[in-house]
């Protein structure tokens, strides 16, 4: 404070960012994930499986147009590949958004939407190894179809998706952000163009003296918010009462933040995060092995 009774900032900073062993040692007995809470017999089970599981790979891709013939091209020839490999992958993820048009009030192509995702079902049944040993995981993105822009998103509507669900009866469709365990480790996916919005909205511009590249900005932004949207209201609206599943605490061993920017990958206080660029618009996608936490950035 100086003798005006003006209040100087010297420094602006984050909060820290607490180590997640620190968070689940102080939360012993409660489960944030909402998946249950495991016995410490069951924790050592499922480490011992998940060191073994050193195939699973998922294979996770954002901004697949389904309207788009090239997309729908660059789809088939990565589904081609993946079909004659030894292991097939265990899991895609296909995020948002689903159209190059946004689906908002002027939209009307509803019905076209809906045969669409029937024909990319036919295309996914057209692998059988794929359609019988990997799961198909399908998140929203910001124009797609929704009762609004609020986050987090609902899943697609079933009168788009119930034609795809006839020829992949494994397919899964959720909210946007999304959250998986596989074994132990806890993995975040979020579909929303996050890196353009939070750099619109800077009043700053962020320092280059540690780094000048935008994305690892953003990654230690939300990791120590602990939150994957820290916007004002005004911005991005949330629905107050699912605020929780914005969180980032404890904190998650992956993320996945599907922007329409360029492909990257950031390994930040032994968070593992990466954006899997634009499928639609680059070709690029990411293939991830999370027994290792392996980021492989693919392109076409």
């Amino acid at each position: 404070m100086l003798p005006e009774g003006i209040f100087q900032v010297n420094t602006c900073g984050f909060p820290p960012l607490e180590d997640r062993d620190v968070s689940l040692s102080s939360l012993v007995g409660l489960d944030l994930f909402g998946g249950g809470a495991l016995s410490a017999e069951e924790t050592l089970r499922l480490a011992e499986l998940e060191k073994k599981a050193v195939n699973d790979m998922f294979i996770i891709l954002s901004d697949v147009w389904l309207d788009s013939e090239e997309a729908m091209k660059n789809l088939a020839t990565v589904l081609d590949g993946y079909e004659s490999v030894e292991v097939v992958p265990s899991l895609f993820v296909l995020m948002g958004n689903f159209c190059s048009h946004p689906c908002n009030l002027a939209f009307h192509s509803f019905s076209r939407l809906r045969l669409q995702f029937g024909k990319l079902g036919e295309m996914i049944a057209a692998h059988p190894r794929l359609k019988e040993q990997s799961r198909f995981l399908f998140i929203p993105g910001p124009d797609d179809v929704g009762p609004s822009t609020v986050l987090p998103r609902c899943a697609l509507p079933k009168y788009l998706t119930e034609e795809l669900q006839k020829h992949v009866p494994n397919a899964i469709f959720t909210s946007n952000p999304c959250r998986i365990k596989f074994y132990k480790q806890e993995i975040v996916f979020f579909r929303q163009d996050l890196l353009y919005r939070m750099r619109r909205s800077c009043l700053i511009p962020p320092s280059t003296e540690e780094t000048s590249d935008l994305f690892e900005h953003l990654v230690a932004t939300i990791t120590h918010q602990s939150h994957l949207c820290p916007l004002p209201i005004t911005v991005q609206p949330i629905i107050w009462n699912y605020d929780h599943c914005l969180q980032l605490y404890p904190a998650p061993h992956t993320i996945v933040l599907g922007d329409s920017s360029e492909q990257k990958a950031f390994k930040y206080t032994g968070i593992t995060c990466f954006s899997p660029g634009s499928f639609s618009n680059d070709s690029t996608f990411v293939a991830y092995r999370p027994c290792t936490q392996e980021v492989e950035l693919s392109a076409l």
